[in-house]
Order: C-alpha cells, then structure tokens, then sequence
C-alpha cells in the first residue's frame, strides 16, 4: 500500500488532505516538528476505509512514497532542503501558499521565483514537485459527512507527476482532479486561494472550486 507522508501535517489543511487521503486507501503519516503532538492529533481522526493514519517526525514523513509539503509558507523552504535526501527521486506536492491577512482579507505573497511550488522545485531538483489542494476549505475536509464536492487543480513540469497526483485525488472522497499544466501556472494558482479564503471570510461560508464545462 503506498504510503503518503505529509510535513506539517498537524495544521488544519493537513489534517484534511491526510483524513480523505487514508479514506481513499493511503497509508498517510502525518508529520510534524513535534512527533509528539502530530501523535495525539492523528488519535482524533478516524478515517473511512482501508488506510491508515498516524502521526510522527516530519522525518518519518519525509520516508512515505509520495510526500505532501503543508507547512506554514515562511518555513516550508528550510523545511524540505533538511530532507533533500530523503525527497529525492519522489513525488513531491507543494500545497503550501504564501498569504498574509489583511483586515478581513488575505492578501498574496509573491516570493522570489514567483510561487511556492516554485520554490519549493527550485530548492528540490532532485523530486518531481507537483502544485495541487490549494484551493479546499479546511472545514469541509476533516468533514466526511460534508457534502464536498470540489476540484483540485494540478500544475507541474513533470507530466507523469501531475498524471499520478490527479490519480491519487480522484480516489480521495468528495475530490476530482483537473490538471491545469505547467510550473509556469503556480502563481496564478496560489494566488486565487487568497480570493477563495478572502470570499469565504467575508460571507461565512466554505466555499470552494467547482470548474463548469468539463467531462470528469
């Protein structure tokens, strides 16, 4: 069973995608700078199906098949060149945005080469990093009664990457893959999670990402 190591799994975001991942059948260790308390917050999950979730090191994580980045944006660099080892030759999955707030608002970032996941790539060479869950509401994810019903749009330079990330999203409950392209789209991308968290605030709501027009 392919096993799915998520870094900075502890934050609500992480919780999310590591809960519908180990409800898809996934193997998922949700890792943490604190081993100890990504331990207690995997024991208050309880996913739906054959996988499995607990919590560990994020250098336990770093060893999965697949590895999730879900760290805070200002972290998340230093956090994956401590383990350029461990990552190289994987799948890695940046789902990290660089936000600030900004009264009732979010307000993007743009770092040097434009977006996380580019960064992220820059600082991996070795790893096939893939932009994906940037857009979903943190809410509705550790939700599995919720009535969730969103699109995930994939970007990566690595075509046989982004094929096996939209593989594992349409397998994860309540989720369905849409590969948008290339690194080229990652600030556009990160950037309109700001609107959707931005909307979502200022209307009390969880809304998410629904593309009309497309056969999936």
């Amino acid at each position: 069973m392919t096993t799915v190591g998520i870094l900075g799994g502890t934050g609500p975001a992480g919780q999310g995608v590591g809960l519908r991942l180990a409800s898809a059948g996934y193997d998922v260790v949700l890792g943490s700078r604190d081993a100890e308390r990504a331990e207690g917050v995997a024991r208050g999950l309880t996913p739906r199906g054959a996988g499995t979730l607990r919590g560990a090191s994020n250098e336990a994580a770093a060893a999965g098949d697949i590895v999730v980045v879900a760290t805070p944006w200002d972290s998340a660099v230093a956090t994956v060149s401590a383990l350029r080892a461990s990552l190289a030759g994987k799948v890695v999955i940046s789902m990290v945005n660089a936000l600030v707030r900004e009264g009732r608002e979010l307000i993007p970032l743009y770092p040097p080469r434009g977006a996380m996941a580019a960064q992220l790539a820059n600082a991996l060479v070795d790893s096939r990093v893939v932009g994906a869950f940037h857009h979903l509401p943190a809410s509705e994810m550790v939700d599995l009664d919720s009535t969730l019903d969103a699109d995930v749009v994939i970007f990566s330079d690595h075509a046989d990457a982004r094929e096996e990330v939209a593989q594992m999203v349409e397998a994860m409950p309540g989720l369905h893959a849409v590969i948008a392209g290339s690194m080229s789209l990652a600030s556009a991308v990160e950037a309109f999670t700001a609107v959707c968290i931005s909307i979502n605030i200022r209307h009390k709501a969880h809304s998410y990402v629904k593309l009309a027009g497309l056969n999936n």
